[in-house]
């Protein structure tokens, strides 16, 4: 539960502040000045909300002492001088005194997520420099040695960037390699899944919403652009957004602009955009699926990434990467892939490409008893995934698209989704992809 620490001497309102946010599912601790605040580990609360004159210590002096949580300063003394004065001292906000309870709700709720973004993208930077080389990618195949040059040369511009590959073929790493090399790397970068969003819900999710702009809407929000301002968005099958979104992203690129749902001003936004899709955009577009001024635009730059199959000895060099990564953090000795593993690596086809490569490689890791990793716990020599011991032994001479196609459309009834993707050793998100393209889109229940 999100733990909010209270720091006001006026005790009305010290505890009506605690009555709104309980109600609301905060966890609350209260204090009525600097140094009863610091009898309290202040790194374990996720806000701290502070009156900013209190007796002894000015509230803003809990801003040092606080570190990495956030503060949130409030006065009845409102002034712009005041609120000048404690955001250059660190506050994360500002709010007067006396406040709208919708108001302090909405600003709460605001700096939580941005507390919580600004952690996942610190946790994503540490993950990628312990994992990866220093541009984030492994590789030295031509074909890889072109991407690297590519993410070299348009990383430190704000040039819109679409990456091209199939699917697991590693495009958000990309997307993340050419932020940390650009000068906005010290900014958020907003990774979404087009594919993943309901289609009623995506302007709302990237672009915001006024209070009231549509049943369900109770307050204002800001939508994943304005969250990305002054960093990278990234925009995963672009090939899925629906064709309003697609206008309202042009006006983006275009002007540096949006205008939340139900609001009839638009806000300046500087974003950079990265767009990935596994899909023929020019072929959306044709079908009058994708905007063609919006296909050109993102067209500026294009990054296409081989599949697996085609990357030559650099599949050797990732399955080591992978093998090392796994075993850290399964907490296993270390480890070492047989002759004859090697062999069986090298002459698989990957069409799951790196993504399956890591699922196949930790799936190993995890089965081994000794240092070695032996053919047998690849479990990659047959179209069959592990565990469907109940079908036909025909089936292992079906492809592999023959047989998603089979099992998905056996299973549709028995299975959800995820214990689909599941039984198949795929992830939902890739289930999804191969439906598309197989054509056995989910069926309504």
């Amino acid at each position: 539960m999100t733990q909010i620490l209270i720091v006001e001497d006026e005790t009305v309102i010290r505890t009506s502040l605690r009555r709104l946010l309980e109600r609301h599912g905060y966890e609350v601790t209260e204090a009525g000045a600097v140094h009863e605040a610091e009898q309290h580990p202040l790194a374990d609360f996720d806000l701290i909300i502070t009156d900013l004159r209190l007796p002894g210590e000015a509230g803003t002096a809990i801003i040092a002492k606080a570190a990495e949580v956030p503060v949130l300063v409030m006065t009845s003394y409102a002034s712009v001088r005041s609120a000048v004065e404690s955001m250059q001292m660190g506050a994360v906000d500002y709010i007067a005194k006396p406040f709208d309870h919708d108001e302090m709700l909405l600003t709460v709720e605001r700096v939580l997520k941005q507390s919580a973004l600004e952690r996942q993208n610190a946790t994503l930077k540490q993950e990628l420099s312990r994992s990866y080389p220093a541009d984030g990618m492994i590789g030295r195949c031509p074909a890889m040695l072109e991407v690297s040059e590519r993410i070299r040369k348009v990383a430190p511009t704000d040039t819109t960037v679409l990456i091209l590959g199939e699917s697991g073929t590693g495009k958000e790493l990309v997307a993340r390699a050419v932020h940390e090399q650009s000068n906005r790397r010290d900014a958020p970068i907003i990774a979404v899944n087009c594919a993943a969003i309901p289609s009623t819900l995506i302007e709302s999710e990237l672009f915001g919403h006024e209070k009231g702009a549509f049943t369900g809407a109770v307050g204002t929000h800001r939508g994943l652009v304005e969250a990305a301002d002054h960093g990278t968005l990234f925009l995963d099958e672009i090939g899925e957004l629906p064709m309003e979104a697609q206008a309202r992203l042009l006006r983006v690129i275009q002007e540096g602009e949006i205008r939340r749902v139900g609001s009839t001003q638009s806000r300046k936004v500087d974003v950079r955009l990265v767009a990935a899709t596994h899909r023929d955009l020019q072929q959306r577009v044709n079908d009058g699926l994708f905007r063609s001024d919006l296909y050109y635009r993102l067209l500026v730059m294009e990054i296409r990434l081989p599949p697996l199959r085609e990357r030559g000895d650099d599949l050797l060099e990732l399955a080591e990467q992978l093998l090392e990564k796994s075993r850290q953090r399964l907490n296993r000795p270390p480890m070492r892939f047989s002759a004859e593993t090697l062999a069986r690596l090298r002459s698989h086809s990957w069409p799951g490409n790196v993504r399956e490569l890591e699922n196949v490689v930790e799936r190993a890791v995890i089965l081994a008893d000794g240092d070695r990793i032996t053919p047998h716990l690849l479990a990659i020599d047959s179209a069959r995934p592990s565990g469907q011991d109940t079908q036909t032994s025909a089936d292992a001479s079906l492809s592999l698209d023959d047989y998603i196609r089979r099992f998905v459309r056996d299973n549709e009834g028995q299975m959800n989704e995820t214990e689909m993707a599941r039984n198949l050793g795929i992830s939902r998100k890739t289930l999804w992809e191969k439906r598309q393209r197989l054509g056995v889109p989910r069926v309504k229940q």
